[in-house]
């Protein structure tokens, strides 16, 4: 099911996450960038930015929890799945990860490693819930990101805070399949 998401990111590991309607234009025409995080959008807009991405040939990943006038609730990955050309969603809740799954859309399971409890928690929810990936932010820690590689079998996308060619390589070093970032100078590389 996610050979098309492994595909893409093996052909390019960078993941370009956007916040507005500029940062999708500049994504689309960067022919590298072949994974778009659409971190932004409402219940009104979100067809319209997703398909905008389909027609670039990108694959699109909506972030749900960030979407304006949807509820964490699992009616709102139906309305994705239903009323969009989304291919997943990314999400901090294991819920709506389920409820993709059983759809048939990719999924991404977000953490934030704020402390040592999160890794007990990426432990047991990547065998309760079973993303298809799981993203870490942020995604400049190394050491933290090898010692997650090493106790999971779910790929690591690393996020948050990568700036430059320096972050980018050390997270794949650590055994991150991929970045995700905002920066648009890291899409260029």
């Amino acid at each position: 099911m996610n050979q098309i998401f492994y595909d893409a990111v093996g052909n390019n590991p960078i993941i370009a996450a956007v916040k507005n309607m500029e940062d999708i234009e500049v994504s689309c025409a960067i022919e590298e960038i072949q994974v778009i995080f659409i971190l932004f959008g409402d219940v009104c807009s979100i067809d319209r930015i997703v398909k905008r991405v389909k027609d670039a040939g990108k694959v699109a990943m909506v972030h749900v929890d960030l979407i304006s006038g949807l509820r964490p609730k699992e009616i709102s990955v139906e309305y994705l799945e239903e009323h969009t050309e989304a291919d997943g969603i990314i999400s901090t809740k294991p819920s709506l990860i389920k409820k993709a799954k059983e759809l048939g859309m990719y999924t991404v399971l977000r953490y934030f490693l704020l402390d040592s409890m999160a890794f007990e928690n990426i432990r047991q929810q990547q065998h309760m819930v079973r993303p298809d990936f799981i993203e870490v932010l942020p995604g400049v820690m190394p050491r933290v990101i090898t010692r997650i590689c090493g106790s999971v079998r779910t790929p690591i996308i690393a996020g948050g805070l990568i700036t430059d060619k320096e972050d980018v390589m050390a997270a794949l070093s650590a055994g991150a399949i991929a970045v995700s970032s905002t920066n648009h100078q890291v899409w260029k590389m």
